[in-house]
C-alpha cells in the first residue's frame, strides 16, 4: 500500500487542521464529482475555498504559514498543501489554465471515508439479487460470472462482519451514558433508526438470505460436477487471469466451494448478529430501568452509593483504580477479620455423657391468612413482568376500536407507563406481532421526553 500512497498522504487528516482540511476536502470533492471528470479549474476551486473561509462557521487555521493570510490566501495555501500531501495534481493545458484533479487512490478513498462519515448501510438485498440473478443465469460467459459472483459474496459477507461490529460497538458504549435520556436517545434515535430500521429489519425481512440460499447452492453445486461447465470456466479463466489451464481450472473449484461454503455457514455469524441484537436491546433497558429504580431497599441503596462513587470518580477525573483515593469510602464499610492458628489451638472442654431425651413433634396448623397473603403478593409481582402477550393485550385495550394512535396518547402517568411504552416501542420491531409502529417527532409528556411513535393494529 505505501507504494502507492504517499508517505505524508494522512498528515492532513491527523493534523491540528484535520477539521479545516476535512471540510475543504469534501468541498473540492463535491465540486469535481459533478463533473464529466475530476479535472476541474483551480481558480474555481480556490473560489470554493475563499467562500468556506468567509463563513462564520468555518473553522480556524492554526500552525500552518498562511494561518495569518485573508480567506483567498488561506484557500491557496489548502490547494498548496493537498497538492504536497498527494491528495491532489495541477496539471496547465495548452491554454496555460491550470485545472485540479483527485489523485485516483484519494477518489476511492474519500468514498469510503464520505461513506463512513454518513453512516451509510448497505443494501444487503442488493448483492444477494445479484447473486441469484447470476446465478440463475444462462451463464454465457461463465469465468466472468463467476468471478462476479465471488466478488458479490465477499461484499455480502464483509457486510454482514460490519453489521454484527457495529452492534457490539453499541453495546461497548452502554456503559458512557449516565441517565436515562442518554439511554433511550442512543437506543431509540441511533441504533434503531440507524442499525434495526436500515439493516437488521431488512436483514429479517426483504433481505432474508433464507429465501435465495437454498438454489443458490444448489445451481452451485450442479456446476461443480459438471465437467463442460467447468473446463469452458477455466479456458476462459486462464485468459482472465494470464495463467495456464490446470491453475485456472483448479481455481474454478476453489471459487465455487468457497461460495457455496460461504452460504452454508451464514447461520454462523446470522445467529450472532440475533444474539447481539437480543442483547443490547436487554442492556439497554436494563440499565435504563435500574437508572429509573429508585428503592429504600438493599439493591436501592447500594446503587446509590455506587451512583455516588461514579459521580466522584468522574468530578476528580480519577481511573478506576482510583476508588481507593476517595476519602468517604474509609468511613463507609468496615469489615473486621479474625482467625486462629487450627484447631487445636483452643482448648476443647471434655463433654459427658448426656441421656437423649426426644421432643415431641407438635402438629402444626398452616396459618391461611399469612399463605393468602404471600400468595397475593406473589401473583401482583408476576402481574407486573411484562412479556409479549401482555404488551400486545395492552395495547389491543388501550386502542379498543380505533385503528391506530400515538403514543402520547398512552396514559404516562408513572415509570411503569413509561417502561411499557418502551416494550411498546421495541416489540413492534418483529414481524409477528398483532401491531406495527412508525417513528414520529420528539415530544415530552408529564416530564417524559422520548421520540413519538404512531401504532396501528395489523
Amino acid at each position: 500500500m505505501f507504494r502507492v500512497l504517499p508517505d505524508n498522504f494522512f498528515i492532513p487528516l491527523s493534523s491540528p487542521n484535520k477539521t479545516v482540511y476535512w471540510d475543504c476536502i469534501c468541498k473540492l470533492f463535491s465540486v469535481m464529482e459533478h463533473q464529466l471528470s475530476f479535472g476541474v479549474e483551480r481558480d474555481v476551486l480556490a473560489d470554493e475555498l475563499e467562500y468556506y473561509f468567509d463563513q462564520t462557521g468555518a473553522a480556524e487555521v492554526v500552525e500552518e504559514d498562511f494561518a495569518g493570510s485573508d480567506s483567498r490566501g488561506k484557500a491557496n495555501g489548502i490547494l498548496r498543501r493537498l497538492e504536497y500531501y498527494g491528495w491532489i495534481e495541477v496539471e496547465t493545458d495548452k491554454s496555460y489554465v491550470q485545472r485540479v484533479n483527485f489523485k485516483d487512490y484519494a477518489v476511492r478513498l474519500m468514498k469510503t471515508l464520505l461513506e463512513i462519515e454518513e453512516g451509510r448501510q448497505m443494501e444487503y438485498q442488493g448483492y444477494i439479487y445479484t447473486i441469484y440473478s447470476l446465478v440463475r443465469g444462462g451463464w454465457e460467459n461463465p469465468g466472468v460470472v463467476l468471478l462476479q459472483i465471488l466478488e458479490n459474496t465477499d461484499f455480502l459477507i464483509t457486510g454482514l462482519k460490519n453489521l454484527n461490529s457495529s452492534i457490539k460497538r453499541y453495546i461497548d458504549e452502554l456503559t458512557r451514558y449516565s441517565n436515562v435520556a442518554e439511554i433511550m436517545d442512543a437506543l431509540f434515535n441511533d441504533y434503531i433508526a440507524n442499525v434495526v430500521d436500515k439493516a437488521y429489519h431488512r436483514l429479517l425481512t426483504s433481505d432474508n438470505v433464507s429465501k435465495f440460499r437454498p438454489e443458490i447452492i444448489e445451481r452451485l453445486e450442479s456446476k461443480s460436477r459438471s465437467k463442460a461447465y467447468i473446463e469452458k470456466a477455466a479456458a476462459e479463466l486462464a485468459d482472465l487471469q494470464e495463467t495456464d489451464i490446470d491453475t485456472a481450472r483448479e481455481n474454478v473449484y476453489r471459487y465455487l466451494h468457497e461460495i457455496i461454503e460461504a452460504f452454508r455457514n451464514m447461520d454462523e455469524i446470522l445467529n450472532e448478529i440475533n444474539q447481539k441484537n437480543t442483547q443490547y436491546l436487554k442492556a439497554a433497558i436494563n440499565r435504563a430501568k435500574f437508572r429509573l429504580a429508585g428503592h429504600e431497599d438493599v439493591r436501592g441503596q447500594i446503587k446509590e452509593i455506587l451512583i455516588g462513587i461514579n459521580e466522584r470518580i468522574n468530578q476528580e477525573q480519577l481511573e478506576l483504580g482510583g476508588i481507593y483515593e476517595l476519602e468517604f469510602l474509609e468511613g463507609l464499610i468496615h469489615i473486621y477479620s479474625s482467625g486462629v492458628l487450627d484447631g487445636s489451638s483452643l482448648y476443647s472442654p471434655v463433654e459427658g455423657k448426656k441421656e437423649f431425651t426426644p421432643r415431641e413433634i407438635r402438629d402444626w396448623e398452616p396459618n391461611l391468612t399469612l399463605r393468602q397473603e404471600k400468595l397475593r403478593k406473589l401473583t401482583e409481582k408476576m402481574e407486573r413482568v411484562l412479556s409479549v402477550e401482555k404488551i400486545e393485550k395492552y395495547v389491543d385495550n388501550c386502542l379498543g376500536d380505533r385503528k391506530e394512535m400515538r403514543a402520547v396518547q398512552f396514559p404516562l402517568r408513572d415509570t411503569e407507563d413509561f417502561i411499557k411504552i418502551i416494550y411498546i416501542r421495541l416489540y413492534g420491531q418483529r414481524k409477528n406481532m398483532k401491531y406495527g409502529v412508525e417513528p414520529l417527532e420528539e415530544k415530552e409528556v408529564n416530564g417524559y421526553r422520548f421520540k413519538d411513535f404512531r401504532i396501528w393494529r395489523k
